[in-house]
């Protein structure tokens, strides 16, 4: 090896050019003339010396050469430096960052093996050894806005909405829709168009929920469009708190009657009904005694279920007094009481509780019920208000699974005066029919918490409404004359359809309203004579009857006060012009627009996303918590995906 090295040594001599000192005069002039005409004063950029990269490499190793004292140390020092090399070269490729924020970064613990003759690729791969993907950190709250915070709440991503250590890039992407999924919705076909002379009454119960809604948001904030079953638009119109006019004196309703233009048919109209139920004294209020039902069976693990669950609960306990009472029965392989009736001045006995609940085991869920309607039944008492609020994914695998198995025991139970609410938690096996079947026969209502800051809505903002009835089986019938109007369709409520008799029955169960809640509902009317009409006379049938009448219909609403067995009655008629078309009419009606576009817009004509964004925006009107501002960013959402 030392022959060869004195062979590359005298060729680097050879290659060097030998001194000349006149040159070298030349030179040295021509450097301090440059550097006397171009220091600080002349524009542009200083001349570099111009050395080609091979005499540089020349010059530095022929130093080198001359520095080194043996021929011992010169082989040392040339293994050292050509092992360095091997061992550089390969993790400077590797080891290189992604230029996009939040890429995976693969960086290898062993030097890249140099593959010997004859060796095959996969041979050479076994040496390699690599470290797990290192993945660059990032602060949630700084990087992510409410509504793609609120996404990952929905798809159990985060478990809130604090600072997360390290979120890798997957997570700032739109959550896949997951490839298998047994979600159930709760729905039936839309309504259809009746011909008033064959068909003139309409009556429905009235709605309070607002699941669909936030089931509805869950979706568009995870990348994809609802499943068109689970938009109920009732439940989307009345997910919004409205300013219609309280009622007066003992009645605790107070109808408001708008008919206006429709803007999506010329030709057409809407009939708006929007109900307000009074508001009593909030420090008059009864006693509450609360069994918190909760589903801790192995489909609630997820961030997004029990422990969302958890947070929600804590929001609500300080909105108690200290005379309201509050026990946990828990649900999983079995079901078990966990907090015995516990005042809810004890926050911090029951927050232990809540703490120690853990998800496993199947869902037993008939148990879980037969043991939380005891519960209630031994804390009730005379003039209190007695509920139970199941909290769960609708999971019900265990015991009684079937929706109509589960409305007859329910059916059974409310009689009791005990009423039922349910929270749904989670995607993927949401049993929202389950869910329906419960709320609307168990006289209570069903919400769907994706958030921290809906079960604030629903557990804080809207407690009184939530948890204090002030009205059960609440009906309504509405009557078109068919000498002015020739057809109709009321929008949503397809799962609230009553038949013409059951508004007489007060047998018959139907909607219950809570302290301050308003509940909307819409018709869209065609008059008789109108270019909009869809169908076409019968050869044999019936003729609008004559009528000196100008009532387009007469409205009533039936219902009775909590306890009471026999329903009172409301009515007044419906004139064509009636009421007053407010930014609470006009945006209840933008978002039932916007539902009718999500279940496939069959009555809309032409009417688009762009109409539902452009009446939304101009109707938003005072929007204290911001939630007509997000239903347009939803609206607008629903248009870039339904493209």
């Amino acid at each position: 090896m030392s022959d060869e090295l004195d062979d590359l040594k005298t060729l680097m001599d050879a290659a060097t050019p030998a001194p000349d000192e006149k040159r070298r005069a030349v030179n040295l002039e021509l450097a301090r003339k440059n550097f006397a005409d171009l220091q600080g004063s002349r524009p542009g950029t200083r001349p570099n010396v111009k050395r080609g990269p091979l005499a540089r490499v020349t010059e530095g190793t022929k130093a080198m050469l001359n520095a080194i004292s043996t021929r011992g140390t010169l082989a040392a020092t040339t293994a050292i430096a050509a092992v360095a090399l091997i061992m550089i070269v390969p993790q400077t490729r590797d080891g290189v960052l992604s230029p996009r924020l939040g890429t995976e970064t693969r960086v290898t613990g062993q030097p890249q093996a140099v593959r010997p003759s004859g060796q095959s690729d996969a041979e050479t791969a076994e040496m390699v050894l690599e470290e797990p993907v290192v993945e660059a950190p990032m602060v949630v709250e700084e990087a992510l806005e409410p509504l793609a915070k609120r996404s990952l709440l929905s798809q159990g991503r985060l478990a809130d909405s604090t600072v997360a250590p390290s979120v890798s890039s997957d997570a700032f992407r739109p959550p896949a829709r997951p490839e298998q999924s047994s979600e159930e919705f709760a729905n039936a076909e839309t309504n259809s168009l009746k011909v008033t002379t064959e068909e003139p009454v309409s009556t429905f119960a009235i709605d309070v929920d607002t699941a669909s809604y936030a089931i509805v948001r869950s979706s568009l904030l995870a990348g994809h469009l609802p499943p068109r079953d689970a938009v109920r638009i009732e439940e989307m119109v009345n997910y919004f708190p409205y300013s219609y006019p309280a009622p007066d004196g003992a009645v605790p309703f107070q109808p408001s009657i708008t008919v206006m233009p429709s803007p999506w048919n010329t030709g057409t109209r809407l009939v708006h009904i929007g109900i307000q139920g009074t508001l009593p004294v909030i420090e008059e209020r009864p006693a509450l005694n609360l069994v918190f039902l909760i589903d801790t069976s192995g489909s609630m693990q997820d961030a997004n279920k029990l422990p969302l669950l958890k947070q929600s609960l804590r929001l609500m306990l300080p909105e108690l007094r200290p005379e309201d009472q509050v026990s946990i029965v828990t649900y999983a392989g079995s079901a078990g009481q966990v907090l015995e009736p516990t005042s809810a001045a004890d926050q911090a006995k029951i927050l232990r509780a809540l703490e120690h609940l853990d998800a496993g085991g199947s869902t037993a869920g008939q148990a879980g019920l037969q043991q939380a309607y005891q519960v209630a039944a031994d804390m009730a008492a005379e003039g209190e208000v007695t509920r139970v609020i199941l909290a769960t994914d609708g999971d019900f695998n265990v015991g009684l699974s079937d929706p109509e198995a589960l409305k007859e025991f329910i059916s059974d139970k409310r009689d009791s005066g005990t009423y039922l609410s349910v929270l749904g938690f989670g995607r993927g096996n949401l049993d929202d029919a389950t869910m329906q079947a419960l709320a609307q026969n168990g006289n209570g209502q069903a919400a769907y918490i994706d958030a921290l800051s809906e079960a604030r809505k629903v557990l804080v903002d809207q407690l009184t409404g939530a948890l204090f009835p002030i009205a059960n089986d609440v009906k309504i019938q509405v009557e078109f004359n068919p000498a002015q109007i020739a057809e109709y369709r009321l929008i949503g409520y397809e799962t609230r359809a009553l038949r013409r008799e059951d508004f007489l029955n007060d047998t018959v169960d139907a909607g219950d309203i809570g302290a301050g809640h308003s509940v909307t509902a819409i018709y869209e009317v065609t008059p008789v004579g109108s270019n909009a009409i869809r169908n076409a006379p019968l050869r044999y049938g019936n003729t609008a009857p004559a009528s000196d009448s100008d009532e387009i219909g007469y409205f009533k609403l039936r219902y009775k006060t909590p306890g009471d067995t026999r329903s009172q009655l409301i009515e007044q008629p419906i004139l064509d012009g009636l009421g007053r078309q407010t930014d609470d009419v006009r945006f209840s009606v933008a978002i039932a627009g916007f539902g009718q576009l999500l279940r496939g817009g069959t009555y809309l004509s032409d009417w688009s996303y762009d109409d539902a964004i452009a009446m939304g925006n101009t109707a938003r009107g005072t929007d204290p918590f911001g939630y007509r501002a997000e239903a347009v960013t939803l609206m607008r959402l629903a248009q870039s995906l339904s493209k």
